[in-house]
């Protein structure tokens, strides 16, 4: 059941959900291009506390083309914040002017706080370096729109793999299925402690990689993140992994003919432009089926069963 549930964590979220999602999702492409009334007279508040496009965006147009309005901020300039307005006030007057509230923090925690708060549904648009529920569906969901399903794959995840908040939820969300997964990444960037604690609890296979190169051959698909700067504390532990993965097409001579190459966006350097003119590429696919994704997550919550 979706109907007036809050999206904090991928791990809330079972495989029925999420076919459940997906099978909508597809539904809804066909008005991701023009707009319907479904959602005529319900209000969606976006409250982005860090910087943001294709969730941002992708959520706005969503609602949009369901028919909804959106109010909301992105960056607390010029709002009671500045004034020193605590988390938990914002989330109520937000509350009070909407039907549904999109939150994205620098904070850990963040999200549950505001659906705590808040009477209507709460959608964690990302938290900290901890979850990015949607993100994760929008990945499973663009799998299974490239191959027509999920179990059975073999799918890598490379770069920092610590402090990526997408591949936390990615993980979490694929112990839902029967996958295998490569984790390739420093040492020093291997997943979280509790993300690694929980996938192999609920017993997702996964094998730990320095090298790329060693395991490509057997990927299906390879999730690609950028080292993130912004998270790094100290400045040369940031240079110290900078460019550790690139991934180019002198590399993909390696890979399966029908490799599926998705990556959440931003890139800086991580992907070789070149890349892109391939058939391997489908990050610009996964970030358009954002659109229908989230229209279906919005549908689900408001008028879901």
């Amino acid at each position: 059941m979706w109907r007036r549930r809050d999206v904090v964590s991928a791990r809330d979220f079972d495989r029925r959900d999420l076919e459940d999602l997906f099978e909508t999702a597809k539904y809804m492409e066909k008005y991701a291009k023009s707009r319907v009334e479904f959602l005529k007279g319900r209000v969606m508040a976006v409250a982005f506390f860090e910087p943001s496009t294709r969730t941002r965006l992708s959520f706005e147009t969503a609602m949009k083309r369901l028919g909804g309005e959106v109010v909301g901020f992105w960056g607390a300039e010029g709002t009671s914040v500045e004034k020193g307005e605590t988390l938990a006030d914002t989330v109520r007057m937000l509350d009070a002017y909407s039907d549904l509230i999109v939150i994205r923090h620098r904070y850990e925690g963040a999200a549950k706080l505001a659906a705590e708060v808040a009477e209507n549904p709460v959608v964690n648009g990302g938290d900290g370096a901890s979850n990015h529920p949607t993100q994760a569906m929008l990945d499973l969901y663009t799998i299974w729109r490239e191959f027509g399903y999920i179990d059975g794959l073999n799918i890598g995840v490379v770069g920092d793999l610590r402090h990526a908040r997408t591949v936390n939820s990615l993980l979490e969300a694929l112990t839902n299925f029967n996958v295998k997964v490569f984790l390739i990444s420093p040492e020093y960037l291997r997943p979280r402690t509790e993300t690694v604690d929980y996938i192999r609890s609920r017993g997702l296979r996964h094998s730990f990689h320095t090298s790329l190169e060693e395991v490509l051959r057997e990927l299906d698909v390879l999730y690609v993140v950028r080292i993130q700067k912004e998270r790094f504390l100290d400045p040369l532990e940031y240079e110290r992994v900078r460019g550790s993965y690139r991934i180019s097409l002198d590399m993909l001579k390696n890979a399966k003919r029908h490799l599926a190459i998705l990556h959440p966006l931003p890139r800086v350097d991580e992907i070789d432009h070149k890349v892109d003119s391939t058939p391997h590429a489908k990050y610009f696919k996964q970030a358009a089926l954002g659109v229908p994704l989230r229209m279906a997550l919005i549908y689900l919550i408001l008028m879901g069963p």
